[in-house]
């Protein structure tokens, strides 16, 4: 079975970090017909009907990358109630601190520190070849707002549930022939 990490990245934007200006810089990212395609194949979708992200890039200190944003999306989804298509919207915030590889490790440790102090802190995000790929973080913003059990508003899982008849049974006929037979046989023999 293919898993979302067996395949190339359906929407790619990469960004290289050498090319970012101090002032930081935004971008708007929209997904073409063939990205939106890739990205409900990979995601279990019927469709994804338009995808868009916005991104504020911006450097800090010891060569990190703060990258702020949002992911608007609507998707066609199958409702678990009905069965019918249904039109879902997505809109996921993005806030990630990315880093470059050596500095990993002690960033952890850091968010470690602060985890154990009850902060909301998570670790930075590696920078492979100096590249941040606003497009998979698109991907994976829209991935993460998908609703695994979509439904109408309207619809209703109305199914009640009913205790068993006790004599409701695969072996009640059977049981009900052996009490008619035991009421016809004289007792004693």
């Amino acid at each position: 079975m293919n898993s979302r990490h067996d395949r190339p990245d359906p929407w790619r934007a990469p960004l290289q970090v050498a090319q970012i200006p101090e002032r930081g810089l935004h971008r708007e990212l929209d997904a073409d017909e063939m990205q939106r395609k890739a990205m409900a194949e990979i995601g279990g979708l019927r469709e994804v009907i338009s995808a868009h992200a916005s991104f504020d890039v911006t450097p800090k200190a010891g060569g990190r990358f703060h990258v702020a944003g949002h992911v608007h999306a609507r998707v066609g989804q199958t409702c678990v109630v009905t069965l019918d298509p249904i039109e879902t919207d997505i809109d996921e915030p993005i806030d990630l601190m990315f880093a470059p590889p050596e500095q990993i490790p002690a960033l952890s440790d850091l968010v470690d520190d602060a985890a154990a102090a009850d902060d909301d802190v998570d670790p930075p995000e590696p920078i492979e070849g100096g590249v941040i790929d606003l497009g998979r973080l698109a991907t994976d913003a829209l991935f993460l707002g998908i609703d695994p059990y979509p439904r109408k508003p309207e619809a209703v899982f109305d199914h009640e549930v009913t205790p068993p008849d006790p004599e409701d049974h695969p072996f009640a006929a059977l049981k009900a022939k052996v009490k008619a037979k035991a009421k016809r046989k004289p007792k004693g023999k």
